[in-house]
């Protein structure tokens, strides 16, 4: 109610006197930080996990170098294949 005035209605300066903006501007800027970290998550995110990283052509190239040390590729495949990479 609001206390001395006239008629006895209303709420009165209770919620906006004082520093009641200062807590509406703090609700404001909560709200829009809350849009914002949904919206990075939802547009941003989402290229993010896509799928499996792909391997870079030097990581590719090691992998088929140790192949070819432990004897599963032969010189003819490790070839081939290194020329592939490589050609990317």
């Amino acid at each position: 109610m609001w206390y001395g005035h006239p008629g006895g209605w209303g709420w009165g300066y209770t919620m906006m006197g004082g520093f009641g903006w200062v807590f509406m501007l703090l609700l404001a800027v909560l709200v829009a930080a809350m849009v914002a970290g949904l919206l990075r998550d939802v547009l941003g995110g989402a290229s993010r996990h896509r799928g499996a990283p792909k391997a870079s052509a030097s990581s590719a190239l090691r992998i088929l170098d140790e192949r070819f040390a432990r004897g599963e590729i032969d010189a003819d495949e490790y070839r081939r294949r290194r020329d592939d990479l490589m050609s990317r």
